[in-house]
């Protein structure tokens, strides 16, 4: 078996345990070239014409991990096997009823055994301690029931299904949102679950002033309207946001999603509303809908690295992302959905979310160290430009084969979003459509990101130079490797002895160097960002309560933070890692 292109034993091995496909007796792939020339076949033949040259191109762009597609597209693409290419879903309303909750409960056993993650928003569920108008029968609350949920998981898992995570959500004014917050303090609950907490702008609001908040149920059709809800109690604002802080501070959960910016920031918010996200909060979703990833793999854009003519190739990246675009759209033609109602919601849409890994070690390349004004200028440079090179290869797409269904121009060019984008953009939109609602997302990609010679993951920091890195073998088993950064691997192969002269580890760099990245991202990011702000143990209460409040004033959609802790413990450690997983997953339970 030759697998030069894999830079590493860790590389080889997640390459052989989670995306070669082994097909019939002694036509496994033999090499990740295998592998590339299946997701481009698959991916090409769904064009109407010219399947060759798109197949070549398709090729070129996923070569020496160019571009990145999400991990079951990698995994399923062209293997003919029953499982989704779409990593994640947010599955249907719940309805609020036994037969409702155990229906949501099958379609997401159903849709984990095809190897989805799902997201769940819980807050239509009524409080524990309610009676129940139809049976008399008294509500044990949404928590109770997350519970079967997190059984359900560990058992689907057992069956040797592949690793996968749920994401939770409940809104702030739910009268359980105590319960929810409090849900993961015990090391043994909730393992297979996220939690985010669903903050409005006029609980924030509530928060600065130091005002009493409704706990309400069921919730208001509408924010800001009472319509048949019914006021089951109240708390301070302030008292229950430090509860949330204090949950954050202590196990690392629940994160927060600023849901009114979502909404008001979503493309399609005129015709659809959103109130959860995939497991990992880069893609928020409305219900069976379902998310199409990929990332940049920004390294490979560096020229002449570590070196002072070091500079980024910002056309190769616009020509990779426009490559890109029209992959992960293909994705739809191929795709085997576990549920009718999620082929309906995600083809009416056609959401992709494209994305960057590499950042942190493109940065070390160019000299440049994370954090910095100059880190922040250049990151949101590239991700501007593949913004916008995906929005015209897919106005590009819809001249050629037709907008996304629910578009509706004049709702869609008055988007907030949309609406600050180029002019020739929005002309071309105006003039041919659009064939995605939503283009850009920036994922974790741990595993692409370990297969693609360990580059740092999306945007986040190098966590060391060296360490080591688990992965669960296709046998079940566990086994560790030693493994370097990918910079810093590259440095050292040039003779060096020393750390590139811009390395920076996570854990120096200032929280609020964290928060300023994400926020120099966002603007053009028009679904979301998975990042975790890594705090110091050490770090004083009120600073980190302060992070967040930060976070909601430079304008994020979300915000994530790890403090080593009890009950989670440390995410890696250099030399040694730990799987026990932060809120953003750990390599058990990443996005791909």
């Amino acid at each position: 078996m030759t697998e030069n292109r894999l830079q590493s034993p860790l590389a080889a091995a997640v390459w052989r345990a989670k995306y070669r496909h082994a097909g019939a007796a002694g036509m496994a792939e033999s090499c990740v070239e295998d592998t590339w020339r299946r997701v481009a076949r698959a991916l090409a033949a769904v064009e109407p014409s010219d399947r060759a040259r798109r197949e070549e191109q398709f090729y070129l762009v996923l070569e020496d991990f160019r571009f990145l597609p999400g991990g079951r597209i990698l995994a399923g693409a062209g293997t003919g096997e029953r499982v989704t290419p779409f990593n994640c879903f947010v599955m249907g309303t719940i309805e609020d009823s036994i037969g409702g909750i155990f229906d949501a409960l099958r379609e997401g056993a159903l849709t984990m055994q095809q190897g989805g993650g799902v997201g769940y928003d819980f807050s239509p569920l009524r409080p524990a301690g309610t009676r129940a108008r139809s049976t008399g029968m008294i509500a044990s609350g949404p928590v109770s029931f997350m519970r079967i949920w997190d059984a359900m998981c560990g058992t689907i898992l057992s069956t040797g299904a592949r690793r996968g995570a749920m994401m939770a959500t409940l809104r702030c004014d739910h009268p359980d949102i105590a319960a929810f917050i409090a849900a993961k303090h015990d090391a043994r609950e909730l393992r297979h679950f996220n939690l985010s907490v669903l903050v409005t702008d006029a609980f924030m609001r509530a928060v600065r002033d130091d005002a009493g908040w409704p706990l309400v149920f069921p919730p208001p059709a509408d924010e800001g309207t009472a319509s048949s809800s019914a006021v089951h109690g109240s708390v301070k604002a302030r008292t229950l946001w430090r509860a949330i802080m204090r949950a954050n501070y202590d196990y690392a959960e629940p994160g927060v999603i600023f849901i009114d910016r979502v909404r008001r920031l979503d493309n399609l918010g005129y015709c659809e509303r959103i109130s959860a996200t995939n497991p990992c909060g880069e893609i928020p979703l409305p219900p069976y809908g379902a998310c199409d990833l990929g990332s940049i793999n920004l390294t490979r854009f560096v020229r002449a690295p570590f070196t002072a003519q070091a500079a980024v190739d910002f056309d190769g990246i616009a020509a990779a992302a426009a490559v890109a675009t029209r992959m992960l759209d293909n994705v739809y033609e191929i795709s085997k959905f576990p549920l009718p109602q999620q082929r309906a919601v995600a083809q009416a849409s056609r959401r992709i979310g494209l994305g960057i890994t590499g950042l942190a070690d493109a940065l070390i390349m160019l000299g440049i160290e994370y954090g910095t004004p100059h880190s922040l200028e250049i990151a949101a440079r590239i991700m501007r430009t593949i913004c916008h090179a995906a929005y015209r290869a897919s106005s590009a797409l819809a001249r050629e084969k037709g907008a996304f269904p629910l578009f509706e121009t004049e709702q869609y060019l008055a988007g907030e979003f949309v609406s600050a984008l180029p002019q020739d953009i929005r002309d071309a939109i105006r003039r041919d459509g659009i064939r995605n609602s939503h283009l850009t997302a920036i994922a974790p990609a741990g595993t692409i990101s370990l297969l693609a010679g360990n580059v740092s993951s999306g945007l986040e920091p190098v966590y060391a130079a060296d360490c080591s890195r688990s992965v669960r073998l296709a046998d079940g088993r566990i086994e560790s490797f030693e493994v370097a950064d990918y910079a810093c691997a590259l440095y050292r192969g040039s003779g060096a002895t020393a750390l590139p002269p811009a390395f920076v580890a996570a854990a120096d760099i200032e929280p609020r160097a964290h928060l300023a990245m994400q926020a120099a991202l966002q603007p053009h990011v028009d679904n979301a960002i998975s990042k975790t702000i890594n705090v110091p143990e050490d770090l004083d209460f009120e600073v980190f309560c302060s992070l967040y409040e930060e976070a909601y004033a430079l304008g994020l959609k979300g915000c994530t933070t790890f403090r080593p802790n009890p009950v989670t413990g440390s995410v890696l450690t250099a030399h040694t890692v730990a799987e026990a997983p932060a809120h953003c997953c750990s390599i058990e339970r990443e996005a791909d």
